[in-house]
């Protein structure tokens, strides 16, 4: 076993949650500060126009990248869990199937997004002016896909296996690479919008070659030459990792019908929303890796059936959260105002995200508790519960209560009614945590791969 590697069966619960969160949230911020950069380029160097047929095309590859991240959520509570009941055999089979299964995935994706993106592009209602920009864009992102799920997958089989700080090596390679091709690509070489798209692609395809370089030459995972897997293997695979990944479909369109509610509010509160919504995404990030992090700690402890210290884990992981968050909430009460300015100058605008923001701030710490048990419940497999609570949280509850709370209070009821329903999310996550059959859920037989 690798040196960054944790056994999280045994050793002190909080000391492993700070190590081993910290270099997932520097991860996170990087993946963010990536897309940040590309924006930054694009918008500077070809104009608004290039920038939108952009911002059109990212729109499917979240899609996409939304299942990546789905099957990735598999991978790590099916790895995690064979690795803490240290079966090497069984880790060794099932990293064999997600090579065989997601590389035959990647592969028609790319195919078929990459003679399907025109259609793609037009069921988004993309602007004609736009359109041979976005489409150039789309396919060679689609090109690349291949890369795009390696280097997260690598990502994901070292955390599973209680290496957080290697990956951070990896999209920090990307990082880089994309700050220095984009120039270089769009304006060096006159290469345009594309140009953008090959410093994506290139700068992704270094960094998975070189993940899985590194971690085959240091034997960090059992890695071997792709052979078929078996129909049991394949079935676990696809019945945790199709649900996982229509949690982010969820996700997704919980969110777009939000902004269904924003927009009735004109221009200033868009503008507003979205300046406070691009802060939000910086603001979760502790709460995202600590979410990553139980759920890679809590698998390993879930493979021995050691529920004792799973529920140590949900503690500590609810409370650090909570501390985290709950400061993270005080300093944007303070700064809200000068962060929204970071993005646009319009005072109305700036007055509804600052307002927005210091309504919802406080109750950070509450929405940090659904990743916290939520990423305890996914580690055991229970998928279609997680899926479930994911609907109830975004379509039974913050859709809802912000439709109704801006009927009530206007826009200030956006903020009111998305406050509450981290609020109440919060409570149904608890409740299932606490009362839910999902400990019941055994994803092997006793004797399987063993």
């Amino acid at each position: 076993m690798g040196k960054q590697q944790h056994d999280f069966t045994q050793g002190n619960i909080l000391k492993q949650l700070i190590v081993f969160s910290g270099p997932i949230m520097l991860t996170n911020l990087l993946q963010t500060s990536y897309q940040f950069a590309d924006s930054l380029w694009v918008g500077n160097l070809l104009g608004a126009n290039a920038l939108g047929s952009v911002a059109v095309s990212s729109t499917i590859i979240f899609t996409v990248l939304s299942f990546v991240i789905g099957l990735n959520n598999a991978a790590l509570t099916i790895l995690s869990q064979q690795k803490g009941r240290n079966n090497a055999k069984g880790l060794s089979n099932y990293l064999n199937a997600f090579v065989v299964i997601l590389t035959l995935l990647a592969v028609t994706l790319g195919v078929t997004g990459f003679l399907l993106a025109e259609p793609l592009l037009n069921l988004l209602g993309t602007p004609e002016n736009m359109m041979t920009a976005a489409k150039t864009y789309l396919q060679i992102n689609f090109i690349g896909m291949l890369f795009l799920f390696g280097y997260n997958f690598i990502s994901t089989v070292l955390r599973a296996l209680g290496d957080s700080k290697t990956p951070l090596r990896f999209v920090l390679i990307a990082v880089v690479l994309n700050i220095v091709f984009d120039p270089l690509f769009i304006a060096g070489f006159d290469w345009g919008v594309q140009g953008a798209a090959f410093a994506t692609v290139t700068a992704q395809g270094a960094a998975f070659l070189y993940g899985l370089v590194y971690v085959l030459r240091r034997k960090l995972a059992p890695f071997h030459i792709p052979k078929l897997p078996k129909k049991q293997e394949v079935g676990l695979i696809l019945n945790l990792g199709i649900p996982s990944g229509l949690q982010m479909a969820v996700i997704s369109a919980g969110v777009a019908a939000i902004m269904s509610v924003v927009t009735g509010f004109g221009e200033d509160v868009v503008a507003g929303f979205s300046a406070a919504q691009r802060l939000d995404s910086l603001l979760m990030l502790p709460a995202h890796a600590l979410g990553t992090s139980v759920s890679s700690m809590a698998g390993q402890n879930i493979g021995v059936r050691n529920w004792s210290r799973v529920r140590s884990i949900a503690k500590y992981g609810v409370l650090y959260n909570f501390s985290v968050m709950l400061l993270v909430g005080i300093l944007v009460v303070f700064l809200a105002k000068y962060g929204v300015q970071l993005f646009i100058d319009d005072p109305q605008a700036v007055q509804f995200g600052t307002k927005y923001l210091q309504i919802v701030a406080l109750c950070y710490p509450f929405l940090g508790i659904n990743f916290i048990l939520n990423g305890i419940v996914r580690a055991s497999g229970a998928m279609y519960q997680v899926l479930a609570l994911n609907v109830i949280s975004l379509w039974v509850l913050r859709y809802p209560l912000a439709e109704i709370c801006s009927n009530l209070f206007g826009d200030t009821g956006i903020a009111i009614g998305m406050g509450a329903s981290f609020l109440t999310s919060s409570l149904f996550a608890f409740l299932y945590y606490r009362y839910g059959k999902w400990r019941q859920k055994k994803l092997f037989t006793k004797h399987e791969n063993g």
